[in-house]
């Protein structure tokens, strides 16, 4: 009869060995996926990523910044128009590379002085101000109330935005529009008790500057942005 060696584990056992092995390991494994996952994911939701323009022929080039309203926002912000005019060239001239801008005062006061200046094609005005873009900003709603609901905020910007080449060969057409849309607050039952008016009209702004001015120039934005 052959004698077990006693220090030799039996196959049972040493099977046993192996497949406990393993069910340590594998846990392990499968959990560094997760993990480099959740690290990441976590980088995203406090960091920001490079964004590039969508129209980068304002660089070293003159510009002159127009808003046309609605009546309806004339006759309930009157002062908005001023307000993004002066914001968005502001914004424009610090960070899209331009040669040259028309300042905001000037731009306002021909609009003043010159009622008439909506029925001008889009060539007569960048001659008249002698630029060689022009960015046309036709803001179509600013409010801070949903239409009937005085009691809640629901502040909504939206306009479309173009540029005109006067020096190019569609001197009169755009070479370039979007839509740009904001809201705030991001969620529903804020009313006066939560924010002022001129809070909600504040961030409107900036979100809406943001939105319209970023499409001129490369920028950060977060991964996951509010707005």
């Amino acid at each position: 009869m052959t004698k077990r060696n006693p220090s030799r584990p039996s196959p049972g056992r040493a099977g046993v060995l192996v497949l406990a092995a393993a069910a340590a390991i594998a846990p392990a494994g499968c959990a560094v996926p997760t993990l480099v996952g959740g690290m990441a994911e976590s980088y995203k939701r406090t960091s920001t990523h490079s964004i590039p323009s969508e129209y980068d022929g304002l660089k070293d080039k003159s510009f002159a910044v127009i808003v046309a309203a609605e009546r309806m926002i004339q006759s309930s912000r009157p002062q908005e128009v001023a307000r993004l005019t002066t914001l968005i060239t502001e914004r424009l001239i610090t960070s899209a590379d331009a040669a040259g801008v028309v300042p905001p005062s000037v731009v306002l006061g021909y609009q003043y002085n010159h009622p008439r200046w909506v029925t001008m094609t889009y060539d007569e005005l960048a001659e008249e101000f002698g630029v060689e873009r022009l960015v046309y900003v036709d803001l179509y709603e600013f409010r801070l109330n949903d239409p009937g609901n005085a009691y809640l905020w629901g502040g909504l910007a939206a306009a479309t935005v173009g540029v005109v080449e006067a020096d190019g060969p569609l001197g009169d057409e755009f070479v370039y529009s979007k839509q740009i849309s904001v809201h705030f607050p991001d969620e529903d039952g804020y009313g006066p008790t939560d924010y002022t008016g001129a809070q909600i009209a504040a961030v409107l702004e900036k979100r809406f500057v943001d939105r319209l001015t970023w499409l001129f120039y490369d920028h950060q934005e977060p991964y996951y942005p509010d707005y």
